[in-house]
């Protein structure tokens, strides 16, 4: 099974890089304006629009094979069993820290925090938005 992988991984990126370098080679749709005048564009080795239709079918071949490979890695990738090495799954789930235990742990901090000067808290509404009605 690793062998398969193996070979249909490097079958992905050969076909990879070959859509790059066929991709980069083939000229736009505006390119054969110039060789109307003259430029000399047209003169290639596969002749005036064989190119074109080659590296065209190419590129489209050369993305079917990588699609497909892409699938297999998927399939392969999702069919194997997980182990997991993670080292978030080895840690204990411990208890959220109260506000004097996270204080007492600030360096330079000789005693605990605590909230000697009695803070009032504004009332909640009684109803939603209902503070935000203007009265007359």
């Amino acid at each position: 099974m690793n062998v398969v992988l193996t070979i249909v991984l490097a079958v992905q990126m050969l076909t990879a890089l070959g859509m790059i370098g066929l991709i980069l080679v083939q000229h736009g749709k505006g390119a054969d304006m110039g060789a109307a005048f003259g430029s000399g564009g047209s003169g290639s080795l596969f002749g005036a629009s064989g190119s074109a239709n080659f590296l065209s079918r190419t590129t489209s071949i050369l993305a079917a094979v990588f699609f497909v490979c892409t699938l297999l890695l998927a399939y392969f990738g999702n069919a194997q069993p997980r182990t997991s090495t993670s080292v978030l799954e080895g840690t204990a789930v411990s208890a959220p820290a109260t506000a004097a235990s996270g204080a007492a742990q600030i360096p330079g901090s000789t005693a605990p925090v605590t909230n000697s000067a009695a803070v009032p808290v504004p009332a909640a509404p009684a109803a939603p938005g209902a503070g935000q009605i203007p009265t007359k």
